[in-house]
C-alpha cells in the first residue's frame, strides 16, 4: 500500500479539517435559526449570535452546579433534550463557544433542569439566571420553552429578585464618518411591557439618553455600539458601519 508523500498528507490533513469545520457549521445552522445573547457576572456579555435551534442537545449535569443550596449538584449524568427549546440553544451554543463553558446544571430538582453556572458567571447568594424569550420571562424552565426562527433568547445572571428591565437598543446599520445620528433605546420589563429608557449611556453617544430614550451619537470609525444603565441588563450590541467599512470586517 504506497505512503502518503507530505505533500498529500497535509492536503489529505486540510481536507478532513475542512469537513469538520463544513460538519460544525451546517450542525450551527441547522434548523430554524435564533438570536442567543448571554450576559454574565457583572453584565459582561459572554455571547451574542446566531444560532441554529434543532432537535437534539445532549450536557453532563455536574456535581458543582450547587448554587442552589448543599446537596443540590447535579448527578454526573448526560441529559438530552430532543426538542428545540431555549436551554437546548444554550446547550448547543455552549458546544461551539468557549466563553459559555462551563456549563453547571444541575438534575437534582423533580421540576427538571436548572442552571448554576455559564462560562465561569456562577450564580451565588441571591443571584439566580433569568430567562427572557422575545423580551418576555416564560411562565416555564428553559428545556420547556420552545422556540422559533428569529426568536430572541436573552439568558442573564440577575443579582435578585425582582429581576432587572432589560435594555434594547435601536440605531442605523450605516452612517457617515464624523456625522451625528441618533439612535434609540427602550426597556422592557419581566412581562415584555415596552418603554422609553431615559438616563441611559450608549457608546459613542455625547450625552445619555434623554425622556424619549433618544441620544446622538458621533463616530469617526466602524464600532459596536451597546447601551447600559444602571442595574439594568446590558442592550444588544448594534454593528454600525461607517463610511462604507464595518466593525470586524477589515475592509
Amino acid at each position: 500500500m504506497p505512503r502518503l508523500v507530505p505533500i498529500r498528507l497535509a492536503a489529505a490533513c486540510a481536507l478532513a479539517l475542512t469537513s469538520m469545520l463544513c460538519f460544525a457549521s451546517m450542525a450551527i445552522a441547522k434548523g430554524p435559526v435564533a438570536e442567543l445573547r448571554v450576559v454574565g457576572k457583572g453584565g459582561k456579555v459572554l455571547d451574542e449570535d446566531s444560532f441554529g435551534v434543532f432537535g437534539e442537545a445532549s450536557v453532563k449535569t455536574s456535581p458543582s452546579a450547587t448554587c442552589f443550596g448543599p446537596g443540590s449538584g447535579g448527578s454526573g449524568d448526560k441529559v438530552t433534550l430532543k426538542s428545540a427549546t431555549a436551554l437546548g440553544m444554550l446547550m448547543r451554543a455552549a458546544e461551539f463557544t468557549a466563553s459559555l463553558k462551563p456549563l453547571l446544571i444541575t438534575d437534582h430538582f423533580d421540576f427538571g433542569l436548572a442552571i448554576c453556572g455559564v462560562g465561569g458567571s456562577v450564580a451565588t447568594g441571591k443571584s439566580s439566571w433569568y430567562l427572557k424569550v422575545n423580551h418576555k420571562s416564560p411562565s416555564v424552565g428553559g428545556e420547556m420553552v420552545k422556540l422559533h426562527a428569529g426568536d430572541e433568547v436573552l439568558w442573564d445572571l440577575a443579582p435578585s429578585y425582582p429581576y432587572p428591565d432589560e435594555l434594547s437598543l435601536q440605531a442605523p446599520d450605516r452612517v457617515m464618518a464624523n456625522q451625528a445620528f441618533q439612535v434609540q433605546v427602550y426597556s422592557y420589563d419581566e412581562k415584555g411591557k415596552k418603554k422609553p429608557a431615559s438616563g441611559v449611556t450608549v457608546s459613542g453617544a455625547s450625552g445619555p439618553t434623554d425622556q424619549q430614550g433618544r441620544a446622538t451619537v458621533t463616530l469617526a470609525r466602524p464600532a459596536q455600539l451597546v447601551a447600559r444603565g444602571g442595574g439594568d441588563i446590558p442592550s444588544n450590541r448594534e454593528a454600525v458601519c461607517v463610511g462604507g467599512k464595518c466593525p470586524g470586517s477589515g475592509k
